[in-house]
Parts: C-alpha cells; sequence; structure tokens
C-alpha cells in the first residue's frame, strides 16, 4: 500500500504538482496527426494536464498547441480563422503563429513595437510515429523525443488509435503492468483448452511464425498457473517486468512487459512474428486520461484484416465513437451481459481493452492505495511506484531525470518466451530478443 501523501504524490499531474511538473519534462502525445488532416483546417480543443489548450495546423502543415485565450480582450480563438499560416481572432482581427508569436496587429498601428511585446502561450511540438506530440517543460531547449519502437517502423507497419478513460492516469499504468490478472480477468470459459480473448484476437494468419509461436499450450499455462513469479530488472529508460508461470517439464512460460518512464508500458504478449502493442497514457485531468494506444510489427506490414481489427476493438484498442470514446464505457456499464459472464467470461465484458477499463474505473476516479494488500505478484507494480516516487521527489530537489539523456533506450520491444527454468530474466531476453534489455535499435 502507500501512505494518503505518497497516493496523493504520485497521481496529481496539475502544473503546479510535482507530479506534474516531473511529466511535463517528457514529451507527450496530445493529438493523432489525423485529428488535424489538412493545412489551415478547423483547429480542435484539447485537455492535458489539467491545461486547456488549442491545437492547429498552419497553411505550411506545421501544428501549433497554444492557450486558447486572445491577450487583446480574452476571446476564445477555437472560433478563429485559421489561414495565411496563423490563427486569426474574428473579434479584432489579431493573428498568432504556431510559436504563439502576434503575426498581425490590426488595431494598432503598423510600426507599433506592440506587436513583439504580445504573445500567446504556446508548447513545442513534433510529429511522430502518427501523433503530435508537445513539450510543455521549462527547458528552453526540449529532449529528445523517446525512441519508441512503434514509431521506428514504417508507417505500413503501424497502427495507433487513442481511447479515452475514466479513471486517474496511474491506474491505467499499472493496469498494464499487471500481467497477472490474464488468469482471470481476459479468460473465455467452458473449454478444457480455454484461451484468453487476448489471444483469440491476437492470433495472426501468415506463416512465418516461429517454432515457438506456434505453442497455443501458452494459453492453458496462463490458466493454470495464476501465481507467475516476478523477476524486475531496471535502466535508463525504466523497467523491464517478467512473470514467469510453469510451463511443460522443466520450462517457464515467460510474459514479459516495460515501463518506460513516465507513462508508457510494452505490453507481454507477443511471440515472433506476431504483433507488438504498446500504450501511452497521459492525463486530461486528475479523473481521466487519454490513452494513446499502437500495434506494430518490425518484420512486415500490417494486413487490412488486422486494421480493421483494431479499429473494431481488438486487443489494447477500443472500438471508438468519432470522439475517441470507446462505445462500451464506465457510463453504460460496458454493456455487461450477465449470462455471458455466467457461461463464457470471466467478466461478460466484450473486449480485452473494455475488461481493462472497467477494472481499472472500478477502483474510483483516483485509486485509494492506502486499502490495498499487496502480495508477491504485485512485485512490478510496487517497483513501478518506487522508480516514479523516485523521479517525483528527484524533481522536488531540482534534479533531471537519466531517461531524458537516454532516448535511444525507449527502442524495445516486450513479449513472451518459453525457456528452461534455471534461467534468469536477463538470459531470457537475450535468448528472445538478443539483448537483455530487448533494445532494438535504430529507425528503419
Amino acid at each position: 500500500m502507500l501512505s494518503a501523501e505518497d497516493n496523493e504524490l504520485i497521481t496529481r499531474s496539475g502544473p503546479d504538482t510535482p507530479a506534474g511538473r516531473l511529466l511535463r519534462q517528457f514529451w507527450v502525445p496530445v493529438l493523432l496527426s489525423e485529428e488535424l488532416p489538412e493545412p489551415d483546417c478547423p483547429p480542435k480543443r484539447i485537455k492535458v494536464m489539467g491545461e486547456d489548450l488549442l491545437a492547429f495546423r498552419d497553411s505550411a502543415g506545421r501544428v501549433g498547441v497554444v492557450d486558447p485565450v486572445c491577450p487583446h480582450r480574452g476571446a476564445n480563438l477555437y472560433y478563429g480563422r485559421n489561414e495565411h499560416s496563423g490563427l486569426r481572432c474574428v473579434f479584432h482581427g489579431w493573428k498568432f503563429g504556431v510559436d504563439g508569436r502576434c503575426l498581425e496587429m490590426p488595431t494598432m498601428p503598423a510600426d507599433s513595437p506592440y506587436r513583439d511585446r504580445v504573445r500567446l502561450k504556446s508548447y513545442p511540438t513534433r510529429e511522430w510515429g502518427e501523433y503530435v506530440w508537445a513539450y510543455m517543460g521549462p527547458a528552453a531547449e526540449p529532449p529528445p523525443l523517446p525512441r519508441l519502437a512503434f514509431a521506428l517502423v514504417p508507417p505500413s507497419h503501424r497502427y495507433v488509435s487513442k481511447k479515452w478513460q475514466d479513471c486517474n492516469w496511474l491506474q491505467c499504468v499499472e493496469g498494464a503492468l499487471d500481467t497477472t490478472h490474464f488468469s482471470f480477468l481476459h479468460m473465455l470459459l467452458g473449454t478444457e483448452e480455454a484461451e484468453t480473448a487476448e489471444a483469440v484476437m491476437e492470433r495472426i494468419k501468415h506463416a512465418a511464425l516461429g517454432a515457438q509461436a506456434v505453442r497455443n499450450d501458452r494459453f492453458k499455462w496462463v490458466r493454470d498457473d495464476p501465481m507467475p513469479a516476478f523477476s524486475v530488472d531496471e535502466f535508463p529508460a525504466g523497467l523491464v517486468v517478467g512473470g514467469a508461470r510453469k510451463a511443460d517439464g522443466d520450462d517457464l512460460y515467460w510474459r514479459i512487459a516495460h515501463y518506460l518512464v513516465p507513462n508508457h508500458a510494452l505490453a507481454p504478449s507477443a511471440f515472433p512474428g506476431e504483433n507488438y502493442h504498446g500504450q501511452t497514457f497521459v492525463p486530461v485531468n486528475d479523473t481521466s486520461c487519454w490513452i494513446y494506444t499502437y500495434t506494430w510489427n518490425p518484420d512486415r506490414p500490417l494486413t487490412e484484416e488486422e486494421r480493421e481489427a483494431a479499429r473494431q476493438g481488438h486487443t489494447i484498442h477500443a472500438q471508438v465513437d468519432e470522439h475517441y470514446v470507446p462505445y462500451r464505457n464506465l457510463r453504460n456499464d460496458y454493456l455487461i451481459d450477465r449470462e455471458d459472464q455466467k457461461r463464457n467470461s470471466f467478466t461478460g465484458i466484450q473486449g480485452v481493452s473494455e475488461q481493462d477499463a472497467a477494472i481499472q474505473d472500478s477502483q474510483g476516479p483516483i485509486a485509494d492505495r492506502t486499502r490495498e494488500h499487496l502480495g508477491p505478484t504485485d512485485l512490478g507494480i510496487v517497483r513501478m511506484r518506487r522508480l516514479l516516487l523516485g523521479l517525483i521527489r528527484d524533481e522536488m530537489a531540482g534534479r533531471t531525470p537519466q531517461a531524458l539523456s537516454h532516448p535511444d533506450e525507449y527502442a524495445v520491444l516486450s513479449g513472451g518466451w518459453v525457456a528452461h527454468k534455471s534461467k534468469a530474466l536477463d538470459e531470457v531476453m537475450t535468448e528472445r530478443f538478443g539483448n537483455p534489455l530487448g533494445y532494438v535499435g535504430q529507425e528503419r
């Protein structure tokens, strides 16, 4: 459990909070690129870590993320005209660029120096991996973008989406790192060879799978061993979290996830040849968040069948409406089917993403971690909290996170493997990925 003070410290993300200041030292995704589909398209309201902001794409295709309040008389620039490389306030015509500079001030003499003294608050942006990223921190020169593996492959090899969730962002991070729950939350019932719902939706139809990848015994191992033994290794970008279940004979079935500071997690499911999955969790405020979800394959383009499956809500992706809100959500009890829960699945809720959301949201808008009773299978959660609290306290003391100077170490893969029980986590990682951390290297 955490103390009430630490729970407050680790969950609050506003600009005047220690955790909020820490998160702002890192780049965060704030939009899908597709939400600003063309130059001079309508601007988009966004809210990030408690800040109301406005995003727009100018005539040159550059994206600005700015304070929406015109500094002249306080009109909201959401109603502005996006024209000729700037956003013009419709009240009196003041116009601003993506960097917040005032480009035109028609109500002042042309030679007035006043224009150079007035500007909007703005945040640097980058487009990468089909997301718009913003840097909301204090540094005059932003750090490099984290070299997350999904963004290092060609666009044809990945699918990206986002989804709304009705709880504090940290509950979602913890849910992603808690791989023990696969023995229950995502398990289907009723057959001797029951499979996880994740596995049913992840099975890939192509011939280039290695011998390990086609071993469906892994679903039985997840069902039969609900108490994996955990090992955790730390490195500059975060944690490698490995959970080992009993397999056949002297082998163990490993499901290995990554926590990448401060708000990324990679899923533990992929065997060689299968698709990899990851998520980035960005607070909207302290009681809701956006989850940016990505699926990729380093070795081949994704098929249209796989893309359509993701759009329909397979694996980490949710089936969402035009506002990226899941169809099955807190307001409709995730369309839980009690008859299906009785006969077919543990939850009666359709979709891995929605099953996760139901449980995470059920913990409350901000989970009260003072009431927990943790055990050995919670080791990954404990280590993640310890690391994050350490980074928050470092921020309070004025120390810079080492991860900011190690962007390449974010280029890692997580996944599954079967290995002899004598092998430690770093040996399993080396056998599976050729590197003890799962590092995969440069952009293709």
